[in-house]
């Protein structure tokens, strides 16, 4: 493997970016927070990314230590892709960078893929406490592990177990709670965001 190309430059900056500036890898470690994943999932959920950059992006990743590649057991036997601990470190970073691009995401495009969970991280962002939620938009289902100190952060389809909240609501008010156009307590105040659960999450947010 060539080695890892570098700026050269003596900052912290640029030592970040020799690891993660590179195109794509900042989405892959977005999908990875999901936890493990088979290389054909993460080529579904990157539209747009052609197999040998993502088969580099990976590679370099694991050189990198940012994610690890192990078999699953029988059944399964496929190999798949998991963040690192140093990998998971990443969420702030790309929590960050969603709240600095939300002046420009303006109104989807034709040409704009979706996918449901992408809208985990802006949400999660806005939850405060620790639980599971599992969140209904138009596009799917996806859940959350809000306060989760490792692990998966989020993942596709319905929570794994009961969650303490169940959240309904469209994409438009998604977006502009994520946006900061309204807070997440008064669109459920206003009827835009469904909540039902026992949970303390779902009880702060009726209540908020």
């Amino acid at each position: 493997m060539p080695p890892r190309r570098s700026y050269d430059q003596y900052c912290s900056a640029a030592r970040a970016l020799d690891a993660v500036g590179d195109r794509w890898t900042l989405l892959i470690v977005r999908e990875l927070l999901a936890g493990p994943r088979r290389y054909t999932d993460l080529h579904a959920d990157l539209p747009g990314v052609s197999t040998d950059v993502l088969a580099s992006r990976l590679k370099d990743m694991e050189r990198d230590g940012l994610a690890t590649r192990r078999r699953l057991p029988p059944p399964g036997a496929a190999f798949v892709y998991e963040l690192s601990g140093r990998g998971r470190e990443l969420l702030p970073v790309l929590q960050a960078l969603g709240e600095w691009g939300q002046a420009g995401l303006g109104e989807r495009r034709p040409t704009d893929a979706v996918r449901a969970h992408w809208f985990a991280l802006p949400l999660l962002r806005l939850l405060n406490g620790e639980g599971l939620v599992e969140v209904r938009l138009e596009e799917g289902l996806f859940h959350l592990h809000a306060g989760a100190a490792e692990g998966p952060v989020y993942g596709d389809g319905p929570a794994p177990g009961e969650p303490d909240a169940r959240l309904v609501l469209d994409t438009a008010t998604c977006t502009a709670v994520a946006r900061g156009e309204v807070s997440l307590a008064q669109a459920v105040r206003d009827g835009r965001v469904g909540v039902t659960g026992e949970g303390t999450l779902a009880k702060a947010l009726r209540e908020g």
